[in-house]
């Protein structure tokens, strides 16, 4: 039998620590989660899936709170263990046995609802590597915070207050391996910056394409050029390029057909591309699907599905 202990008073210090450590502990889990769900609904993409951004905002704040609240969590809980090493008799501070127990309740509760929510989706017909892998993520997220928790709530001695090394060093890894493949999956951010002026391109291709069939619908005829679709009543200007501010280029072709010109930098029947914004657009003739550098899409106009509107309407 143990000794009895007197019972320490828990100061800010001490309260402060113990909440941050755990705060930036749980910021941690779920943006590891977060980014290791995004990896594998990306590197496995569904065919059901009809929209997967990898380098969205959310996959963006993931790889950015692993980075710079991971470091914290670990520094905190460093710090705590030095604070026990020089004096073992915070072992007994209630702040700590109620922080470490919310966190194992926290984590199971967690642990059931993750996997609800995958098992649910398995059942709407996801992918079966794509619910084993999700499965599996959560078990080792879960898990380590699960086993480091309670490891931690057991300690009563001083013979026991050594770092855990499994923990920190494990996690460590994981961490390091989710965002090193996270940067591979999405490509560096010049490449994704590339791939959104691209889509900014394609945005505004769509808006002249409307704005051309609106003209043809009203006139009965073509713009001759994108200039004569400028309105300043409705309050429309023809975009230009979003990096480079030059127009885009319009050709106008026999009868009802013209063609759309823009300069891309990227291609957009990469993985990481169409992942990106393929998709959404559509394919067959009212596709984007672009090569690098300069691509022009045909279209024409059918009046069968675009007629023209009588006068005064």
């Amino acid at each position: 039998m143990e000794p009895s202990v007197p019972k320490q008073k828990t100061t800010p210090k001490d309260f402060f620590l113990y909440f941050g450590a755990m705060v930036t502990l749980y910021w941690s889990a779920g943006a590891l989660l977060a980014l290791l769900f995004t990896i594998i609904d990306t590197a496995l993409h569904d065919a059901l899936t009809y929209y997967a951004d990898p380098y969205s905002s959310g996959i963006r704040f993931a790889i950015a709170s692993l980075i710079v609240v991971f470091p914290i969590s670990l520094y905190l809980l460093r710090t705590i263990k030095r604070e026990i090493t020089n004096d073992t008799g915070k072992l007994h501070l209630s702040v700590r046995r109620w922080l470490y127990s919310l966190t194992i309740f926290v984590t199971a509760v967690t642990l059931v609802i993750d996997l609800i929510t995958i098992l649910n989706s398995f059942l709407g017909g996801e992918l079966t590597t794509s619910f084993v892998l999700k499965v599996l993520a959560v078990f080792v997220v879960a898990g380590l915070v699960f086993w480091y928790s309670l490891t931690e709530l057991r300690i009563t001695s001083e013979g026991s207050v050594s770092v855990r090394k499994e923990f920190m060093y494990g996690a460590l890894a994981l961490v390091f391996l989710a965002v090193i493949y996270g940067f591979i999956v999405m490509g560096s951010p010049s490449r994704i910056r590339s791939l959104r002026f691209d889509i900014d391109r394609v945005s505004a291709l769509q808006t002249i394409q409307g704005q051309l069939v609106n003209y043809w619908q009203q006139k009965g005829k073509l713009a001759t050029t994108l200039a004569d679709l400028e309105d300043p009543i409705s309050g429309f200007k023809v975009p230009m390029d979003p990096k480079t501010g030059a127009p885009y280029e319009f050709i106008l072709g026999a009868k009802n057909a013209f063609q759309l010109c823009a300069t891309f930098e990227q291609d957009s029947t990469s993985s990481t591309a169409s992942s990106m914004y393929t998709k959404p657009y559509g394919a067959g003739e009212d596709s984007w699907v672009h090569k690098t550098g300069r691509t022009c899409f045909d279209r024409t106009i059918d009046p069968e599905f675009y007629p023209v509107r009588p006068k005064g309407m």
